[in-house]
């Protein structure tokens, strides 16, 4: 009789016990189906775990091959996961370059076409037969904008040097056909001696180089930034990783706890190791965006990128009209330096005075309209505000992509998976980066064997932030010729190695500019369009005709 309640108990307990162990498979079974897989061999009620390499050996719903199947589709997964999340920092960088490329080339194309609409205008015909001079000057600065190895300075001074060949043979048709190669060279070494061309040139020069060096540079930096988006973004998982992300992942359905989340310090803790050395970009990283953001506000720097570039047709005419205000005043000096050519009336002009000197330009006011110039202000803040925005991308990644997994937000929390099972997750969260990875206790990693691929990309951007540093100086160093993938060719920039330019300028005119040379006061309409001819130039011009019709 008094063995009744303990034979009862016992039959309870084994009822009990045998219940736990025919706990049904169901859950899992439904979420492995959706996944796409094959519900063959897949038990209908918990199996003992000891086959399982990864997942916490107690009853699990998984196979060996479950788990390796469901290993597989966790690398992918993560993999994804990185490119997808480089991807959109890779849009973004190539939204600016688009952006600004755009808006510096339309203010390449608009004083180019401003100065040959004026030309034309006033030679007519006679500015055909001189326009491949001009055309070349801006060929060669696009080149040199798109990466080719280009010695800026030089090709200006090539410039220079056949205006002033086209200038002596004008001065003078019918001995044209005397001058000889030997004097027009030995002339071209007078122009800076005898400042041939007054100080036009050389202000030209130093402002031209300046913007141009910043702009290569800035865009070398947006298209460089892609492309270690996108091949840091491509580094496979390693074998270590794969087992903490899978453990992480999916042996909590292993173990039936499909609506279980991760605990948020267990997730970072996974994520820093398996993104240990991604985390190393950092410091150089942010080293880039910091000097980038100080050249996006240097196109702001009076005078601004545009007005430098609006002005080159100005500095032209302007150095055509000293030429011709004291051609016989100079062609007697250069005679006298590099030989006579039997051309009359040289000897007596050297004591004349400059003709026409009524006609001396002087520097002019330029007022932008309100519009254009809260253009630039507005642009630079925006494009600065997307470049910060991505500054500290490599350290966050680890807790966007955990956010991504919706671990629970508490540290606290004993309801979430620690790994093991549904508790509380205790060790401390790891800093960032390869060093600090020694004693994570997810991620089994050795420190000594940082990965190739990501250390020759932190040797990238050093590269270009150096680059990047002396252009805000005005000095190019360690060019390369990059004219074939400037536009996205390997670049990472551009998909399938296209790039598609439609975005409207991100880049603009400034507001506050005083006495600058440029258009004149007459101009009224926003900038960029380059089709204004302003009465001074005209007056330049006219001047200019009559050199060459002269006999």
């Amino acid at each position: 009789m008094d063995l009744t309640p303990v034979s009862i108990a016992v039959c309870l307990l084994a009822v009990c016990v045998c219940a736990d162990k025919a706990k049904s498979c169901t859950e899992v079974r439904h979420f492995y189906s959706g996944k796409g897989f094959t519900l063959n061999g897949v038990p209908n009620s918990e199996i003992s775990g000891e086959h399982l390499r990864v997942c916490p050996q107690g009853y699990t719903c998984c196979t060996s091959a479950m788990e390796e199947t469901l290993s597989n589709l966790s690398r992918r997964e993560f993999e994804g996961l990185v490119r997808e999340a480089g991807r959109s920092i890779q849009a973004s960088l190539n939204a600016q370059y688009r952006s600004f490329d755009t808006y510096f080339l339309e203010l390449l194309n608009g004083s180019e076409r401003w100065l040959e609409e004026a030309f034309v205008k006033a030679l007519g015909t006679l500015y055909g037969p001189n326009a491949g001079v001009f055309r070349d000057l801006y060929s060669d600065l696009r080149r040199y904008y798109r990466g080719a190895a280009l010695n800026l300075e030089e090709a200006l001074d090539e410039f220079w040097a056949r205006l002033l060949e086209r200038l002596l043979k004008a001065s003078d048709p019918a001995a044209a056909s005397l001058i000889s190669d030997d004097f027009l060279e030995c002339a071209s070494k007078q122009t800076e001696t005898l400042r041939l061309f007054g100080e036009a040139p050389r202000e030209l020069k130093a402002r031209l180089v300046r913007v141009f060096i910043a702009a290569r540079a800035f865009v070398q930096g947006l298209n460089m930034a892609g492309d270690v988006v996108r091949k840091v973004s491509q580094v496979p998982l390693t074998p270590e990783c794969n087992r903490a992300i899978m453990k992480l992942v999916y042996c909590p359905h292993c173990r039936g706890l499909s609506s279980v989340k991760p605990c948020a310090n267990y997730c970072k803790n996974v994520m820093k190791g398996c993104l240990a050395n991604q985390a190393d970009l950092d410091t150089e990283w942010q080293n880039l965006v910091d000097t980038m953001l100080q050249v996006a506000s240097s196109f702001g720097t009076e005078p601004s990128m545009d007005v430098i570039l609006h002005s080159i047709p100005v500095r032209i005419s302007e150095a055509v009209l000293h030429m011709q205000e004291n051609m016989e005043l100079y062609t007697s000096k250069i005679f006298q330096a590099c030989g006579e050519r039997g051309e009359e009336g040289t000897q007596t002009s050297v004591s004349e005075e400059p003709k026409k000197k009524e006609s001396t330009v002087t520097a002019l006011e330029y007022k932008p309209s309100s519009t254009a110039a809260v253009r630039l202000e507005v642009q630079v803040s925006d494009v600065s505000s997307k470049l910060k925005e991505m500054q500290m991308y490599w350290i966050q990644l680890p807790s966007a992509l955990c956010n991504s997994k919706a671990a629970s937000g508490s540290s606290n929390d004993d309801k979430c998976w620690n790994g093991m099972a549904k508790a509380r997750y205790l060790p401390e969260i790891m800093g960032d980066g390869l060093a600090n990875q020694i004693n994570n206790p997810e991620v089994d990693i050795d420190i000594t064997k940082p990965d190739m691929t990501i250390r020759q990309q932190i040797m990238q951007l050093k590269i270009m932030s150096n680059r990047l540093k002396n252009a805000l100086d005005g000095n190019d160093v360690d060019f390369q010729d990059t004219s074939d993938d400037i536009s996205g060719s390997g670049s990472g920039m551009c998909s399938e190695q296209v790039c598609v330019r439609g975005r409207p300028p991100v880049f603009g005119p400034k507001l506050d500019r005083a006495k600058l040379d440029a258009y004149g006061p007459e101009n009224k309409k926003v900038k960029g369009s380059g089709r204004q001819i302003q009465p001074c130039v005209s007056l330049i011009l006219l001047l200019l005709v009559s050199l060459l019709l002269r006999r």
